[in-house]
């Protein structure tokens, strides 16, 4: 039997949540804010959508737009009241002006969340180099807890990204240092992508607007959710395409 691909869909709040739940998803990425891709969101949202579902629920560390981490006390002050409140898996990820991970905002966050799993978000696309920030994130001492790429392989999106995400998956494969990490492919991702993704291995998917049909302004539609879920499970029981001799 094919392994279930895993499905995580942008909250907002918990109507969002529970459309994504009835439609089939296995995760939320709740968040605040998408005129700014995503912020933090207040802990009465946190709570609103965890009483609303039982879905795991990873929240959003982010207080602006852009990949700098900004006011970092205050950061972790929201994490620790997240914390409080109940969260356990998060989002985050930043860089320094320079395209490198910012080690010194990671690790200071994460000493706050203790130990629990994150994302690393999209802040990967924009990274001057993607494999030297895999390996210095996986080396680096402070920073714990890592377990998931949210990427599409490239700024532009999964069309431009594909091949990368499909060399960095066998990668993974082949258990090279810095791609332990589940990649959890987002960002310009396409029902029509999904043959070629899951061909390759990648089993986890994450979806925001493609869970809106009718746009950021109207709630998750329960329906488009479950158009995915099923495309996904059809999709992982096609034969895979044998990641040895892929190009890294």
């Amino acid at each position: 039997m094919s392994k279930r691909a895993l499905l995580e869909v942008i909250a907002l709040g918990p109507q969002d949540a529970v459309a994504a739940q009835a439609g089939g998803a296995d995760r939320l990425e709740l968040v605040t804010d998408m005129a700014a891709d995503g912020l933090t969101p207040p802990r009465a949202t946190f709570a609103a959508v965890r009483a609303a579902v039982g879905l795991p629920l990873r929240v959003m560390l982010r207080a602006t737009d852009g990949f700098a981490a900004g006011a970092v006390g205050a950061l972790c002050e929201e994490a620790e009241a997240l914390r409080a409140e109940g969260a356990e898996e998060f989002v985050l990820g930043f860089l320094t002006p320079d395209g490198r991970p910012d080690l010194a905002a990671l690790a200071a966050l994460t000493e706050v969340i203790d130990g629990c799993r994150w994302t690393f978000h999209r802040a990967i696309d924009r990274a001057a180099d993607r494999d030297a920030l895999r390996k210095e994130l996986a080396a680096a001492a402070g920073v714990t807890g890592l377990d998931t790429y949210l990427t599409a392989g490239s700024a532009q999106g999964v069309a431009e990204g594909l091949p990368t995400l499909l060399a960095e998956q066998a990668r993974t494969v082949a258990g090279e240092p810095g791609y332990a990490p589940q990649i959890l492919v987002g960002g310009g991702l396409g029902l029509g992508h999904l043959p070629a993704l899951c061909a390759g291995g990648l089993d986890a998917f994450h979806i925001g607007g493609a869970a809106r049909p009718a746009g950021w302004t109207a709630p998750v539609d329960a329906a488009a959710v479950r158009e995915w879920r099923t495309a996904l499970d059809r999709a992982v029981g096609e034969p895979r395409a044998s990641t040895r001799g892929a190009v890294r």
